[in-house]
């Protein structure tokens, strides 16, 4: 009657690490996004990746800077907060993927 338990179509996708990258590389334009804090990104990331965090709003403060004529490859630690900008993204109208299993699921 009211859908209440129906779920909502994902406008965006998630795959795998070797997928990820695959897609990534054979992308004409595209960008890495790391949704994860400052102090994870200078710890350690995927080489070429831009860091805008989620949790603080720099991703969401930045978001009509970014050009939706990219397609945008987003991860975090696990991949949950990059699934929520993901999210966010897509419904702005952003092609995007995100990395299910976050930064370790990269195949490097």
């Amino acid at each position: 009657m009211f859908n209440l338990f129906k779920a909502t179509p994902k406008n965006y996708e998630n795959l795998d690490g070797k997928a990820f990258k695959e897609k990534f590389t054979q992308a004409a334009q595209a960008e890495l996004l790391d949704v994860r804090t400052a102090d994870e990104f200078k710890g350690g990331t995927i080489p070429g990746s831009r860091n805008l965090d989620i949790m603080t709003g720099e991703l969401q403060a930045n978001l009509n800077k970014l050009d939706k004529s990219k397609e945008y490859f987003v991860f975090c630690r696990s991949g949950s907060r990059s699934d929520s900008a993901c999210k966010l993204m897509a419904e702005q109208g952003f092609k995007v993927y995100n990395l299910a299993g976050g930064i370790a699921s990269w195949p490097w």
